[in-house]
């Protein structure tokens, strides 16, 4: 048997959700070369729900932590997880599969498809118009730009019920638009939210319009499902509001559109029992196929499934074709099983051992990071072709000190990849905050870290990249990747985007205001970055909003990202998640 080269694969899962990364863990676990492939955050939309209570054996847990426990899991098997857009499927002569990617082409003998589903919209005048400016999808992410209003939320799903009751938290007011008679999710969930005193719901009642004013959504028009009759709402303080819209889902199937069979909706269609769709060797899992229930537990018991079949489909094709991927000798958890076998005498009961016998470092007091994220930074921080120099401006608040033990644990964690300097802004207020003039394109607002690496003279020089606040929460990966990229080589760029960035040749500002909650935000930040770390002319600082309210009240954010472009004068600003080609598109059109 021939053993192929590094982009061959027993299997591609695309999709990074609950349903890949399953998917994923099964097939590695079986010493199955596998790759991961996910265009935006691994985690897939149950990253973006606060609680989860109805996951077996989990009593209670919030979504990020669901899914960053499914993902070391499949890396601790043997994984492989690339972020990248898929861009198509073909199957060449001997059914083995030839997977498309902005990172380059990969071959696999199977593939899962895992793409997941994306929030629906409802079509009601204003929706697109004012999305990121009053309209959301996200309750986690922009519920806090609504504390003390009134919000309306469209729907009568599971999202609509749970995620109104989440709203109160913020909101003075939730009224819940069911277009039916009755919610059509589980009793139980639509109970909470039917008990809950700040909670209103109308039925059979839909949402026609919005209208906004100087400072938001001022006014509503909402129908009568039965009689067609519309009447218009308004807030009680007559102020502005919120809409949050959890409509349902679209299948994000568009990439194996006229590749595999899919229905009227566009949901995959796929053997019932082994999940494999109308093309051999290509399975479906989680939300994109057509079924009736979508949940975590649904999703990763599909993920289960069709990684099952996927290695029978894999193994036989090897046999096959005496074709044999590289496969993974030794796993992360295979390591960690003989040591602790190691550390226990056959036939005697498991003592707590001490630490003068123990190899492993006693863990840091207030440590940011735990053992498997230092374990990653140190195989960033190694392939980093040139140190970087964190630069901190601090004031005399709690954050400043928060941000400066951050980026000390980084520093040591660094191996001489990573400098420190710091220093205090020259003015503070009264409560020691730092003093900043809002009005500027990149306003110096405290704290902040701004990268600096050696020009071929050897001075230290800005790259354009800056993080104000603490880049901790789902900001933690884009700040090790803008590391990376001020650094080089960094992530890799098809020749077009690079083109199109060594052409821009006049000041461009981007103020990124993102929450550290927020799902969609990373993405964006590392677009912008990326941009910057290879074109001086451009600067990309992110934001945390929640500690900048100055900010935020002066570009009126409702939503993250939130994205003020500022290029020769003119100033554009945009919301939502975007990659290098789409900022690039806003770049260019500002």
């Amino acid at each position: 048997m021939s053993t192929p080269g590094q982009d061959f694969y027993d299997a591609v899962v695309i999709g990074g959700g609950p349903a890949g990364l399953t998917a994923a863990m099964y097939l590695a676990r079986a010493r199955y070369r596998t790759l991961v492939v996910e265009k935006d955050d691994f985690g897939g939309q149950i990253t973006i729900t606060d609680e989860v209570v109805n996951y077996p054996g989990v009593p209670t847990t919030d979504g990020h932590a669901l899914a960053s426990a499914m993902r070391r899991q499949a890396q601790d098997f043997g994984a492989e997880l690339r972020t990248a857009d898929v861009t198509g499927i073909d199957v060449l002569d001997d059914g083995v599969k030839l997977v498309h990617t902005t990172r380059g082409d990969v071959r696999a003998f199977a593939v899962v498809l895992a793409m997941g589903a994306a929030p629906r919209r409802v079509g009601f005048a204003g929706e697109r118009e004012y999305m990121g400016r009053g309209v959301a999808t996200c309750a986690t992410c922009d519920g806090e730009f609504f504390a003390g209003r009134d919000v309306l939320v469209v729907g009568g799903g599971f999202a609509a019920a749970e995620e109104s009751v989440f709203l109160t938290r913020y909101a003075r007011k939730v009224t819940v638009l069911v277009r039916e008679d009755d919610f059509t999710c589980d009793a139980q969930v639509a109970d909470r939210a039917k008990r809950d005193p700040k909670v209103d719901v109308l039925y059979h009642t839909e949402l026609e319009g919005v209208e906004a004013g100087e400072r938001g959504l001022v006014e509503a028009t909402l129908r009568d499902a039965h009689t067609g009759e519309r009447r218009r709402w308004q807030p009680q303080d007559d102020g502005t509001f919120g809409v949050f819209v959890f409509a349902g889902y679209v299948p994000q199937t568009s990439i194996v559109d006229g590749f595999v069979r899919l229905d009227d909706d566009g949901y995959v269609i796929c053997d019932p029992t082994t999940l494999e769709t109308s093309v051999p060797g290509v399975y479906a899992a989680g939300d994109l196929r057509a079924k009736d229930l979508r949940q975590v537990v649904t999703a990763t018991a599909d993920g289960a499934i069709a990684a099952v079949h996927a290695e029978q489909y894999a193994a036989d094709i090897s046999r096959r074709t005496g074709v044999v991927p590289e496969r993974p000798s030794v796993s992360v958890y295979e390591r960690r099983e003989r040591e602790e076998r190691a550390k226990t005498p056959p036939e005697t009961t498991v003592a707590p051992v001490s630490s003068d016998a123990d190899d492993t470092p006693a863990p840091q007091v207030g440590s940011f990071f735990d053992d498997d994220v230092r374990t990653q930074l140190a195989m960033v921080f190694a392939r980093m072709e040139k140190p970087v120099t964190l630069q901190l401006q601090l004031d005399n608040t709690p954050l400043s000190v928060e941000l400066r033990a951050f980026v000390d644990e980084l520093v040591r964690l660094g191996g001489g990849k990573l400098a420190m300097m710091a220093d205090r802004v020259e003015r503070v207020d009264e409560h020691g905050r730092g003093v900043f003039n809002a009005s500027l394109p990149l306003p110096f607002a405290a704290p902040v870290v701004s990268l600096l690496v050696r020009n071929d003279a050897g001075d230290l020089v800005p790259t354009g990249i800056a993080f104000h606040g603490v880049p901790g929460g789902h900001e933690f990966n884009s700040f090790v990747l803008a590391l990376y990229n001020a650094a080089g080589p960094g992530q890799p760029l098809p020749d077009d985007e690079r083109a199109r960035i060594e052409a821009i040749h006049e000041p461009v500002d981007v103020m990124l205001f993102v929450s550290l909650t927020c799902t969609m935000c990373p993405e964006t930040v590392r677009a912008a970055q990326r941009i910057a770390s290879l074109n001086p002319n451009v600067r990309a600082e992110a934001y945390d909003i929640a500690h900048y309210p100055e900010l935020r009240e002066r570009y009126g954010v409702m939503s993250v990202p939130c994205i003020v472009v500022t290029r020769g004068g003119a100033r554009r600003t945009d919301f939502g998640r975007k990659g290098v080609a789409q900022m690039l598109d806003l770049i260019e059109h500002v």
